[in-house]
């Protein structure tokens, strides 16, 4: 008889399982993998799949020269009604196959540790996938339901990310406390205000120490759109004018610059119109070089190594005071450096916007900062200095308190069983 039950963190950037025993009610292990899929450049004949995913994409996408299809921050599209489906080597995926590859990677990597076909599972999903947009809220979670389905799952309960947070750090506690979480992810900023208390972990029922739920549809990713946009575009032509008609002189759409600040709109930057558009610019701005960087990286499917150097120069700003933003590949140069006082200005937007809805989040749900005992705050965008100092001057009599900031979820998701006896 199966005993175990896994715990599922479906990240932007990483996804984490952790397998929990439900007799011993311990976690027995955790696996974390990047959300990533390559789909190979070319079919290999007698394979079973023609992709490979998490760790293993990275290489095959070196490997391959680059020239497959990498497809990142997938979960980014599962609200978005404007995907219907990509096409890779004649075969339509939709957002739930994507997604689907991804959680059977997990699943089957979790089922040779346990040497079990295991179909029960609590998956996290953020408060809002796309804002507090319902029907965009309800596009994905049924998304998010069939892609559970098409991996293997039969049995399986969903849990707001940052309660599965809050459940990891309450196995810390001494004592009852009010703890204020704070999920801060790729995709999304989660928060959750709860009563958390040792004695009852693993508890029935826990609806009435829920006391407020939110979120809001910002997080790294917007940090690294921010960046790519104000430092990243400027050499791939984003000031590049064109002449198509003799005397007048006009500036290349900045609409196509946005669509490669966005990793999801990248990924299926590939139709046959726009492709003639930028191919057309290209050649009325006298062949510009800069411009020609774009092509190159559209044609080369670059994108992900470009967003890496911006994540190293993130996650380098997080502990020092300047970084190199650096990227040297097919003709295209990036050699400069970013100091924290100009990364800090680049994201400002995107860090007002966290503050606000925070602000608004304990004034409609009547939050008495004095009456929050701990701060807990988790996921890989919850170290960029501005986030620290956003709450440092928020909650000044308060310690911040974080765990593994890529397994937390998943952990406190697997202590999450009660769900099942609802």
């Amino acid at each position: 008889m199966n005993r175990f039950l896994y715990g599922i963190d479906f990240g932007t950037t990483n996804s984490a399982l952790a397998i929990y025993d439900e007799n011993s009610k311990e976690i027995h292990s955790t696996i974390i993998i990047p959300s990533l899929i390559y789909f190979y450049h070319q079919l290999n004949t007698g394979e079973e799949k023609n992709y490979v995913v998490g760790e293993e994409a990275i290489n095959a996408y070196l490997n391959d020269g680059m020239r497959g299809r990498f497809i990142k921050s997938v979960k980014q599209v599962l609200s978005r009604s404007s995907f219907t489906e990509t096409r890779i080597h004649n075969r339509k995926y939709n957002a739930s196959d994507l997604v689907a590859i991804i959680l059977k990677e997990l699943k089957s990597r979790a089922d040779a540790i346990v040497g079990q076909n295991i179909q029960k599972a609590i998956i996290g999903r953020p408060v809002f996938f796309d804002d507090d947009n319902v029907q965009k809220d309800t596009l994905a979670q049924n998304r998010l339901n069939k892609a559970a389905a098409l991996a293997g799952f039969t049995d399986v309960r969903f849990q707001f990310e940052p309660i599965g947070a809050a459940f990891a750090y309450e196995k810390t506690l001494a004592k009852k406390e009010h703890v204020l979480v704070g999920d801060l992810g790729g995709g999304t900023t989660d928060f959750t205000y709860l009563v958390l208390d040792p004695a009852k972990v693993g508890s029935k029922d826990r609806k009435n120490d829920m006391m407020a739920t939110g979120g809001i549809y910002v997080g790294g990713d917007s940090f690294d759109s921010a960046f790519m946009w104000e430092r990243g575009t400027p050499y791939f032509g984003k000031n590049t004018t064109y002449e198509a008609t003799p005397g007048k002189v006009l500036t290349v759409p900045k609409s196509l610059f946005a669509n490669i600040c966005s990793w999801e709109q990248m990924n299926f930057f590939n139709g046959q119109r726009i492709r003639k558009d930028i191919d057309d610019y290209y050649y009325f701005s006298g062949k510009d070089k800069k411009f020609k960087n774009l092509i190159t990286l559209i044609e080369n499917n670059l994108g992900y190594s470009v967003f890496q150097a911006i994540e190293h120069a993130k996650i380098t700003l997080s502990s020092e005071q300047q970084a190199r933003f650096a990227y040297h590949k097919m003709e295209i140069e990036i050699e400069e450096q970013v100091s924290l006082g100009e990364y800090e200005q680049i994201i400002q937007k995107d860090v007002a916007r966290i503050a606000t809805y925070l602000e608004e989040f304990m004034q409609q749900n009547q939050i008495d900062v004095h009456k929050i005992d701990s701060l807990f705050l988790t996921g890989g965008t919850s170290m960029v200095v501005s986030i620290q100092n956003l709450f440092k001057s928020k909650f000044p009599h308060l310690k911040l308190n974080s765990g593994d900031n890529f397994k937390s979820v998943a952990v406190g998701l697997a202590h999450s069983g009660y769900l099942f006896k609802e």
